[in-house]
């Protein structure tokens, strides 16, 4: 069509055929969308007990419920210590918690083969209850006194974002598939 709709449309317009997603984003985007979620601490928000819910464990749990073979098990060392970095914990307690998610996710998925929202939701809120819960008491134990149980409203907020965190990441993922390398 000369000088209609389609004349210099197709210079616009990318032709998905005989091109791929590029390996480094399909590779590195998870891994990267999960380290900018544990600088998230670094926000200006002053409080006196902890509000701020767990953004980098709640990516990680979504990557994994979307994609469970894109992160490899051994992935919840070097996540969770990076974690560690940002987040205030005590070294090692991201590390041990990381990797304890990622291998009671292995053992969801080799139990439950097909899950829905629901089942996600709750095996979700279920790893981060504990998460919270065991990250105050290692944060207890390094303060050398026990740590009150004010993670409430944290786990509250944590429980009603997975949700829009898991949408975060489905959409994150859907950038990291766009075909952009030429074959």
């Amino acid at each position: 069509m000369i000088g209609g709709r389609f004349a210099g449309g197709a210079a616009r317009v990318r032709n998905p055929i005989n091109r791929a997603p590029s390996p480094l984003l399909a590779v590195g985007l998870p891994w990267l969308a999960i380290m900018l979620a544990a600088m998230a601490s670094f926000s200006p928000i002053i409080a006196s007990a902890p509000v701020l819910p767990p953004l980098s464990f709640m990516m990680l749990l979504g990557w994994r419920m979307l994609r469970p073979t894109l992160l490899p098990v051994w992935a919840g060392l070097p996540l969770g210590a990076w974690d560690d970095l940002f987040s205030g914990q005590p070294f090692g307690s991201g590390i041990v918690l990381f990797s304890g998610a990622m291998l009671a996710m292995e053992a969801i998925d080799a139990r439950f083969l097909w899950r829905g929202f629901a089942q996600d939701w709750l095996a979700g809120a279920a790893l981060l209850a504990a998460y919270l819960l065991l990250s105050a008491g290692f944060a207890g134990l390094a303060a050398g006194y026990p740590l009150p149980m004010t993670i409430g409203p944290q786990l509250l907020l944590a429980v009603v974002l997975f949700p829009p965190v898991t949408r975060i990441v489905a959409v994150i993922d859907r950038l990291r598939l766009l075909p952009l390398k030429r074959i």
